[in-house]
């Protein structure tokens, strides 16, 4: 089964909890405080893989968690470090993280940082100072990251087949390819993408049977709306015309008509370098709609093939080639992908707001952060909290607001009842 969309929901690990612990040895001096840091949570990365060519594999299974780092232990071990995550995708994935495009996997091997894992927690060791020799404070590990992801496909092949159905797509690629798609005499015989590398006199290119397209097609009509994503990438279009008509329809008509769908859909696509194919020659009674074609299109060379037969398919692949030699060293202004650029924006330490319950929300980075890592359950940790808030400033913005002593204050998943000092 042939998948080019997946959404997917990725978790990094969370760091390590730091140890409280202490050096008690019986004639051994200077004891105090040995507790070790936890290990760093797992990263997920991106990885781009030549041998996939679907997302099958990730529709199965919508959720990735990293690895969370292991505690700090007694005389100073460092917890160890959450084992890193790493998926493997098809080159051409565009990565959408919530909701903006994040990364564009194209070579193979590339591996992409998602999301960061946890930092472990300190120990009491880490808190040691010359006043405070024996300090109970210890750190919870940091949650990893997590990340709502969209990914997309979009094959790369160097020359895409483009047609009504029944123009002869599926029976060309099995002709000059290894590829064996599944070929009928009725539409949307094919139903996804079909992908085939091509050998010509040493020349080696891959070529991609594009399915679906008609008329309203840019519209979400037939499956083009679906494909017409993967042949953005390609190099050169190969348009095939069934000489013979489609649907009732003259052959130039046809022809006229997915030009227009391809133009509505990006206006970029018809820059591309195109080779007309004028296929099933070898039936009867084409002349009269090869001729009127020809009259119609006096500029543009034709080729006329049987891809049945295997009438004229030499002459076009070497047609392929020169043309292929051309758009590596040509570059139209093309429809890129464009990863945007990051811009750092000052933002306050904290923001405080209040909501229809009359609870104080506050938000921001480092206060969240410091309040997921704190252990509420041992006194100097927490003292150690309400210091570092109150240097901040917190408590003084909070009156500003408007908080009275018994006022709720929410901070993260945490909820505390906000006591205003009176000396």
């Amino acid at each position: 089964m042939f998948i080019d969309k997946v959404d997917i929901f990725l978790t990094a690990g969370r760091g390590g909890d730091g140890c409280i612990s202490f050096r008690r040895e019986k004639y051994v001096p200077y004891g105090g405080p040995n507790g070790g840091n936890g290990g760093k949570g797992g990263d997920i990365y991106f990885e781009g893989d030549p041998h996939k060519t679907t997302l099958l594999d990730l529709s199965y299974r919508p959720k990735f968690n990293a690895e969370d780092g292991c505690k700090g232990l007694p005389s100073d071990k460092f917890g160890k470090y959450g084992k890193d995550l790493i998926i493997k995708i098809p080159l051409g994935t565009l990565v959408f993280k919530n909701g903006e495009l994040f990364a564009d996997i194209k070579i193979a091997q590339e591996r992409v940082l998602v999301v960061k894992g946890g930092k472990g927690g300190r120990g009491n060791a880490s808190f040691k100072t010359g006043r405070h020799t024996a300090p109970r404070i210890a750190e919870k590990g940091q949650p990893g990251e997590t990340a709502e992801i969209n990914l997309e496909l979009r094959l790369i092949a160097d020359v895409g087949f483009v047609g009504f159905p029944n123009a002869g797509k599926s029976t060309l690629l099995s002709k000059i390819s290894a590829a064996r798609p599944k070929i009928a005499d009725y539409p949307f015989t094919t139903l996804s993408p079909n992908l085939g590398v091509v050998d010509y006199k040493g020349k080696n290119f891959v070529a991609a049977d594009i399915p679906g397209i008609i008329e309203g097609a840019h519209e979400g009509k037939g499956l083009g709306l679906e494909f017409l994503r993967h042949i953005r990438r390609t190099k050169v279009l190969l348009h095939i015309v069934d000489v013979s008509g489609f649907d009732d329809k003259d052959p130039y008509t046809s022809y006229k008509i997915i030009n227009n769908e391809l133009k509505k859909y990006s206006k970029y696509i018809l820059k591309k370098q195109v080779i007309v194919v004028l296929n099933k020659i070898d039936l009867p009674s084409v002349d009269k709609h090869i001729k009127k074609f020809k009259k119609n299109l006096k500029n543009k060379k034709l080729f006329e093939i049987s891809a049945a037969t295997g009438l004229g398919i030499d002459a076009l692949l070497k047609e392929i080639v020169r043309m292929l030699s051309k758009a590596i060293a040509f570059n139209p202004q093309e429809e890129l992908e464009v990863i945007p650029v990051k811009k750092y924006i000052y933002e306050p330490e904290f923001k405080i707001t209040v909501d229809e319950n009359g609870v104080f929300v506050v938000t921001g980075s480092k206060v969240q952060t410091l309040t997921e890592m704190t252990k509420f359950n041992e006194d100097d940790s927490l003292r150690r909290y309400q210091n570092i808030l109150k240097k901040m400033g917190l408590e003084i913005e909070l009156e500003r607001k408007g908080a009275e002593s018994g006022d709720s204050v929410r901070i993260g998943e945490f909820e505390f009842i906000f006591l205003r000092q009176t000396f």
